[in-house]
């Protein structure tokens, strides 16, 4: 099977930002070239994709998503959360591990990859639990959810409140090359809140949640990062001081990264208005100094990747009063768009937006994405200028919860390919 990516625009970070073309030969990158003087030239494609004035980047990975499955089903499947992720440009996806039953051993793992298999379309790659059913009171088995394809580990969804245990789940998962990826929340600080502390909080009645109860879990783990030397991966991080402490841990050369996700960017708590469920997240929608913050810290590379902590739910549990309703929001078909808007913005280029959704995410996951013979085909086309209205009852996912419906959006990939098959295309 040869298919040919004619004319676009192709951009690879640190690699590759002019027009050219890419040759796929049996799933595989065969060759990037200048237009028309590929060695392939000759050959008769069997498909030729017209790229002209779209951009081609190494596919999207999303290093945070929820895929549901196996346990919630109505809420998300694994094959439905893969039809939302290449349906926003993601060629892969971590799924975080706290399903029913929790991925905390070589069964669940296993199970996931053959679902994901079965589905045939972005790639999975599983992060197990750190503790035993996410528990925090004893770790799970690190080297047989290794060998069954783990690829990190974390209690997403739960603090690891234990400074001790956390020191021993980065120490015994560097030893079967998992990276430890840190929810960062002190629950105590947090005390059951629902939404971020502050003057919004308090006109709406609400128990809010201090920036510190995040903060002060971020360095704890810089700090045990520096004691073992282990990589620690910071989650969505939301607050002004995380970022701070982060970009001090960096200049300390503390082996830390960090993500944030799109909402952190755009929205502020005063989204959640007159009690918007859909604007209910776990860390909470934070001040606008907050959100800037966060943009700066995207801007000067002290958080690395842009994740979008996809976490679908029913309506069962959104439609509650605000305090009783879940956390956390559909984030895999809006996110290219939402982030688009840091480049129309000038904020940051287009080559910084695919580093923060390609091949930075690949790197920490010791993945090589880059657009190189040899390497799979895992391909997003984007056209940058489209222009779309967010519509959540046209989303592939089984939920619908955003509080992005009925935005205009700039911005959104066109199609996506997988080892060389077209999984999506719009």
């Amino acid at each position: 099977m040869l298919t040919k990516i004619s004319g676009g625009h192709v951009i690879d970070p640190g690699y590759i930002n002019a027009r050219m073309d890419i040759w796929i030969k049996d799933g595989s990158i065969f060759e990037v070239c200048e237009e028309g003087k590929g060695t392939l030239e000759s050959s008769s494609p069997d498909r030729i994709i017209n790229a002209a004035g779209k951009i081609v980047v190494p596919g999207l990975i999303d290093m945070h998503v929820h895929l549901r499955e196996p346990g919630h089903e109505y809420k998300e499947t694994i094959e439905t959360g893969l039809k939302a992720a290449v349906a926003g440009g993601f060629t892969a996806v971590c799924c975080m591990p706290n399903t029913k039953p929790v991925n905390d051993n070589a069964q669940i793992t296993s199970f996931i990859l053959e679902k994901a298999r079965q589905a045939g379309l972005a790639k999975v790659y599983p992060v197990a639990a750190i503790s035993l059913g996410l528990k925090g009171d004893s770790l799970a088995e690190y080297a047989e959810l290794k060998t069954a394809g783990a690829i990190a580990v974390s209690d997403d969804g739960m603090p690891v409140s234990s400074g001790r245990l956390m020191r021993n789940a980065m120490e015994y998962a560097s030893c079967f090359g998992l990276l430890t990826i840190a929810h960062c929340e002190d629950h105590e600080l947090a005390c059951n809140g629902c939404m971020n502390e502050g003057s919004v909080s308090t006109r709406l009645g609400l128990r809010g949640i201090p920036n510190i109860s995040e903060s002060i879990m971020v360095m704890r783990d810089i700090e045990l990062s520096d004691l073992t030397g282990v990589p620690v991966h910071i989650a969505h991080v939301s607050a002004r001081e995380s970022v701070n402490a982060i970009r001090e841990g960096k200049k300390r050369g503390i082996k830390v990264t960090a993500e944030t996700a799109p909402h952190y960017f755009t929205l502020t708590d005063e989204a959640v208005g007159n009690y918007d469920t859909n604007a209910k997240m776990n860390p909470p929608l934070r001040t606008e100094t907050d959100r800037l913050a966060v943009i700066k810290g995207l801007e000067d590379g002290t958080l690395d990747i842009i994740a979008t902590d996809h976490a679908p739910h029913s309506v069962l549990e959104k439609e509650l009063e605000f305090d009783k309703a879940a956390n956390g929001i559909c984030g895999l078909e809006t996110s290219l768009g939402l982030s688009m808007k840091l480049v129309h913005d000038g904020i940051i280029g287009m080559e910084s937006l695919v580093r923060l959704m390609s091949t930075r995410p690949a790197e920490i996951l010791g993945k090589d994405n880059h657009l190189k013979p040899g390497n799979n085909a895992d391909i997003a086309i984007i056209d940058p200028d489209a222009e779309w209205k967010v519509d959540s009852s046209k989303f592939q996912g089984k939920s619908k919860n955003t509080p992005f419906n009925g935005w205009d959006l700039k911005g959104r990939a066109v199609m996506t390919i997988v080892d060389g098959r077209i999984v999506f295309e719009l």
